[in-house]
């Protein structure tokens, strides 16, 4: 599969919720979307890149500083708030042929060209026995539900927290899939998926206010500011 096309979507709503405009504010000297597109830019296995937004800043933005980058105009059917995900890609990869579609988000910043490089490389290498992959996060800690019953630790043995049994956040920085399996699960995660671990600082994402601040502090700490 080493010839496979490979196209990422990078999906930008101009509102969001918990933090205005948050796609298209600066964070370490330039605008959100603007890591995430020049992280995919340096990964050779991608062919094409391809963000669909509804947001003239975003669009404007991406005319003048990435004019290679393919720009779908979200419909206004797709365009609200409470529209799921893979409406939005079932409609971007029917305009977009690929063999492979790597889905990330700009809010995902800190995330680097040599990670997704190496999960493109791991899900190729793995496929068809794997059909998908997806990103995770371990957690090696103690948790519980929600009526307060463990988890992933018997609270009669205290373990350290390092030799507990480890379980894993799905992080949303990476999915890649192809468009048959997309339709077919109706979700970008197939039955026969592949996880994918990053490390935690490289795979925060920006939801909250304190994660600007926090992200903005990590640029500066590796010297990855604009």
């Amino acid at each position: 599969m080493s010839d496979a096309r490979i196209v990422a979507l990078v999906p930008m709503r101009h509102n969001s919720e918990r933090v205005p405009g948050k796609n298209y504010r600066s964070l370490a000297g330039k605008p959100l979307f603007h890591h995430i597109i020049g992280t995919l830019l340096q990964c050779p296995q991608i062919a094409e890149i391809v963000v669909d937004t509804d947001s003239p800043p975003i669009m404007a933005g991406l005319q003048e500083h990435f004019p290679q980058v393919t720009l779908i105009e979200r419909p206004e059917d797709l365009r609200a708030g409470d529209i799921p995900m893979n409406q939005i890609l079932l409609h971007d990869t029917a305009r977009v042929p690929a063999d492979f579609y790597l889905q990330t988000h700009s809010t995902n910043p800190l995330l680097k060209p040599e990670t997704v490089s190496k999960a493109i490389a791991a899900l190729l290498e793995a496929y068809p026995q794997r059909d998908s992959l997806f990103s995770v996060t371990r957690w090696q800690t103690r948790l519980y539900d929600a009526d307060g019953k463990a988890i992933n630790h018997n609270p009669h043995e205290l373990l350290r927290t390092q030799d507990l049994p480890p379980v894993f956040e799905e992080n949303s920085c990476l999915y890649l899939f192809t468009r048959e399996n997309l339709a077919k699960h109706d979700h970008r995660i197939g039955p026969h998926a592949l996880m994918f671990e990053i490390d935690a600082d490289e795979a925060w994402d920006i939801d909250e206010e304190l994660d600007f601040a926090l992200c903005d502090f990590l640029f500066s700490r590796a010297g990855r500011g604009g």
